[in-house]
């Protein structure tokens, strides 16, 4: 047999002398076939490097057996350990996943979902940019009747199921505990209030201030992208107020590490004279010093939970009330908050 010709399922039936039907029902694990005949058809498959033809078998099927994810940041612990949470689940169902990220700019989403349209992935699972602000090219999706799952960072007009925690409810919290370990003049730290989690963060945030008869100021609400640049520049025009604030809670935890560094180069202590809480519970706020109190979302549950949706959803193929499931989140009490022992 020539190597440079690819091997067909004829060429394993020939030399085997028996059908190709046969060899395909093996192939593709049918029960009629004895567990015997198979392993002697893969066994010879394998040797002759037969590789199905995956297209052919997408266009009798109108299914790729492939799913999308798209993420603003690979590095980030939550989106890893989400995409974790997918894969497992997906590689049970028989399922690939492709995986991007989009950098956190509008521009580049575009480009992949576009793309992920374009290859006919059976669905998708994103979370918003930060500079999310338009839909029509997720919109591709729900046209097609095509499965999408959001998660996290969610656009809430459109139809789809959707995988979030509380982020009012985590905003509160992170504000309450600060206001209970004795901090004043607490500020924000948010990302684009456009996003809907930043913005219930936020929302929160207020409220816990509004509940403890504390003042909600504009000067001491800042809104950036969160990175560690960001953060550095954030805690400088905090500190340069009239009235600094004596604590922060911040959009995530790189912010807050960095606000740490720059604090503890000024000489000013953690926590006794200043707080910070953080959130998403990356790996390194738990070993820097002091470490960083921060909120824990449920990453590879929701992952796992978005999978389970977006493949029921493919598999069904019914039309559905969309649901939006929250899942709980966590306020891990750690030493840059925690002025009063009695309260961890």
């Amino acid at each position: 047999m020539d190597k440079k010709t690819s091997v067909t399922i004829h060429d394993i039936a020939r030399e085997l002398k028996i059908s190709a039907s046969t060899v395909s029902r093996a192939l593709n694990d049918n029960p009629r076939i004895s567990q015997a005949t198979k392993d002697k058809i893969k066994a010879l498959a394998l040797k002759l490097g037969y590789q199905p033809n995956t297209i052919a078998s997408n266009l009798r099927t109108q299914k790729t057996h492939t799913i999308g994810i798209v993420v603003p940041l690979i590095n980030r612990h939550f989106f890893s350990a989400f995409i974790s949470g997918v894969e497992d689940v997906a590689f049970e169902a028989g399922y690939n996943v492709i995986i991007s990220q989009s950098k956190d700019l509008l521009e580049k989403e575009k480009k992949i979902v576009h793309s992920l349209f374009s290859n006919r992935v059976d669905g998708l699972i994103t979370s918003l940019s930060m500079q999310t602000n338009e839909f029509d090219h997720f919109q591709l999706f729900t046209n097609k009747n095509i499965p999408l799952v959001f998660f996290d960072r969610v656009a809430p007009d459109l139809k789809a199921n959707k995988i979030v925690i509380d982020d009012f409810s985590c905003g509160f919290k992170a504000t309450q505990h600060l206001i209970d370990q004795g901090y004043k003049r607490i500020a924000h730290l948010a990302g684009p209030t456009v996003l809907n989690t930043y913005h219930d963060r936020m929302e929160g945030y207020k409220e816990a201030l509004r509940k403890n008869n504390l003042a909600v100021e504009d000067q001491l609400i800042i809104c950036n992208r969160l990175t560690r640049m960001d953060g550095q520049q954030a805690i400088q025009q905090l500190l340069a107020l009239k009235n600094p604030p004596d604590a922060v809670f911040c959009g995530n935890d790189t912010s807050a590490l960095s606000m740490i560094v720059y604090l503890k180069s000024q000489g000013i202590r953690i926590p006794e004279d200043f707080g910070i809480v953080g959130f998403s519970n990356e790996p390194f706020s738990e070993v820097v010093t002091p470490s960083i109190s921060t909120l824990k979302q449920p990453a590879q549950e929701m992952g796992a939970k978005a999978a389970q949706m977006l493949i029921h959803e493919i598999e069904n193929k019914t039309t559905q009330d969309y649901q939006t499931i929250t899942l709980p989140s966590e306020l891990v009490v750690r030493e840059s908050s925690l002025r009063n022992n009695d309260t961890k």
